[in-house]
């Protein structure tokens, strides 16, 4: 395998002579397998190569031994590199620091048992203080996978706050809860997902005492935002601004066949973003011009007439921007490694786009264009309980708000006396 990036034999000879050679020349393998690029495994065996160097001239006798060395030699590449010494600039020692330790701790994932690299956190958040939490959400709660998704999410941030200060779980008190609460609303973060964040903290430390991990019942010391029903509007964007949006993507290349295919049915359909993300070659019936949404929010599917334009966008994506694979997912990276994409990256896209349009909207996002999808339906007099059943909403409540966009009407009640409206 190392031949097929290394013209000169002695290149691949040299990295089979190292100490680890084998664990670099099975990574390799590794991201082979994975889609990687010939350049980014150019660049990462020197990198792995010095690494296993720098740990064996500092005591390393076994491949087990490595962990113990990466942050020192993260912390070596860092002060050496020119950028750092030059600029002194702190982010950018940061970005010099997960270039370094990515690679290394990917490598270590791979070939010492058990290993959890620094980079990313992996499994469940509090899993050692706190093992049985998450198997109570299943077991006894029932919730939803992309619930306790959220869950992992939100604890994530609270571990990791913990983690920062210097605190045990079972050194908590109200006074670090609100400040982590405080710290967590100053985020950008709405009120709403801040609310959410706040419900699974109570119900998380509730948990913990019953368990007996905290001496107290803490759950009281999370004081979420106050929030109000219908005290918001949706965030939805003009068509034409839509049309802008969609303007901005680049259709030759792969990624953005893929993210033109995501933001049309973002707009036209009016999707969430984990329900694209859900989406597999099974749902598209092409003999019939049928798009199946088998995985809806509120526990049903629903199925759409396959639009000419949406259509051609996914037949462009899936012939010349689709990776080859076995999954019968739609959507992959555009990136190694090569995986379907999570609900994040289809969010996280349409903001992208939305910035780059030059749109100003509060909290860009897929939710965006689904609230715009919406918006176009409630200005063709679409009632609101087709609206609902059209874009998947659990409850009639769900679909009020979208009163509040009624732009037309709300302009006659206010340019007129409203009675003809109100009758």
């Amino acid at each position: 395998m190392l031949e097929s990036y290394f013209v000169k034999p002695q290149t691949a000879d040299q990295v089979r002579a190292a100490w680890i050679g084998a664990e670099i020349e099975r990574y390799v393998v590794w991201l082979a397998e994975h889609g990687y690029a010939s350049r980014c495994v150019e660049r990462r065996v020197p990198l792995l190569m010095a690494f296993g160097e720098f740990a064996r001239a500092a005591g390393a006798g076994a491949v087990e031994d490595l962990p113990r060395y990466v942050e020192p030699f993260v912390a070596g590449r860092v002060a050496r590199h020119r950028g750092v010494r030059r600029a002194g600039n702190v982010e950018t020692a940061r970005q010099v620091a997960r270039e370094v330790r990515g690679p290394v701790e990917q490598m270590l994932v791979l070939v010492v048992p058990g290993f959890v690299g620094r980079g990313r956190r992996h499994g469940d958040p509090f899993v050692d203080a706190v093992p049985g939490f998450f198997a109570y959400l299943t077991s006894e709660r029932g919730l939803r996978p992309t619930t306790i998704r959220q869950y992992r999410y939100h604890l994530a941030r609270f571990e990791r706050y913990l983690d920062r200060i210097g605190a045990r779980l079972e050194e908590l008190s109200p006074a670090l809860i609100s400040a982590f609460v405080v710290e967590f609303a100053g985020c950008g973060f709405g009120k709403t997902t801040v609310g959410i964040g706040c419900g699974m903290l109570r119900v998380f430390l509730r948990y913990a005492h019953r368990e007996g991990v905290i001496s107290r019942d803490l759950s009281a010391a999370v004081e979420a935002p106050q929030t109000y029903r219908l005290a918001d509007i949706p965030r939805s964007i003009s068509w034409a601004e839509v049309g802008q949006v969609l303007a901005c993507v680049d259709r030759r290349t792969p990624a953005g066949k893929r993210d033109y295919a995501i933001l049309l049915l973002l707009s036209t359909y009016g999707l969430r973003s984990r329900e694209i993300a859900a989406l597999t070659l099974d749902d598209i019936d092409w003999q019939h011009d049928r798009l199946a949404v088998s995985s809806r929010k509120a526990g049903h599917s629903t199925a759409f007439p396959l639009s000419r334009t949406v259509g051609e966008a996914l037949i462009d994506y899936l012939r010349h921007g689709r990776p080859e694979t076995d999954s019968r997912r739609v959507f992959f990276r555009a990136v190694a490694p090569v995986e379907p994409i999570e609900y994040a990256a289809v969010s996280s896209r349409a903001r992208h786009y939305l910035l780059a349009a030059g749109i100003q909207v509060a909290r860009p996002g897929s939710h965006t264009l689904r609230h715009s999808c919406v918006q176009r339906l409630v200005d063709a007099d679409v009632s609101l309980k087709l609206i609902g059943d059209f874009v998947g909403h659990r409850s009639p409540r769900s679909t009020e708000v979208y009163r509040k966009v009624a732009v037309e009407s709300l302009r006659e009640i206010a340019l007129g006396d409203g009675e003809e409206i109100l009758s």
